[in-house]
């Protein structure tokens, strides 16, 4: 595998357990985080509210265009590791949720270090990433229990 083979495995797993914090239920992510230290971890840039353009396309294909404005919470902190190494973690969320962007923050910086990675990813990416979508099927489920086939409808032009 090559630096760049390796790089862009490293962000895509990023990304997912990014995703996986992001969609997290605000009372599990506050349960994960609330045994974090606060000594090894300096803020970068405290959690500021702020918009952000919400964009679509057409058809889901088609041409782009802006559906409007949503409010979003953004952190950045830094957490310095007992062997001294610096990971720097990122927090976006929906919404006015400071502490909630803060947590994500946190927990990208230390499933930064090799140290924590391992434990992390199976104590708490998991269980969160399992909870999300148990959340989404039963979403999905409720859904499509209302859901009307209009292709089983009699038509109502005569021939």
């Amino acid at each position: 595998m090559t630096n760049d083979d390796q790089d862009t495995a490293q962000q895509q797993a990023r990304q997912q357990w990014l995703a996986v914090l992001a969609h997290a239920p605000r009372e599990l992510l506050e349960r994960h985080a609330a045994g974090l230290a606060d000594d090894a971890f300096a803020r970068l840039r405290s959690p500021e509210i702020g918009l952000t353009m919400v964009r679509a396309r057409i058809g889901n294909q088609g041409d782009r265009f802006n559906v409007g404005d949503a409010t979003v919470t953004r952190c950045v902190v830094r957490h310095r590791a007992e062997d001294g190494r610096l990971a720097a973690g990122v927090g976006y969320v929906l919404g006015r949720d400071e502490a909630r962007a803060e947590w994500i923050a946190r927990l990208d910086a230390l499933l930064q270090q090799p140290a924590h990675h391992d434990a992390l990813m199976r104590e708490v990416i998991a269980p969160l990433a399992a909870e999300t979508a148990r959340r989404i099927a039963a979403t999905a489920a409720l859904t499509a229990s209302s859901r009307v086939s209009f292709d089983t409808l009699a038509s109502e032009i005569a021939p």
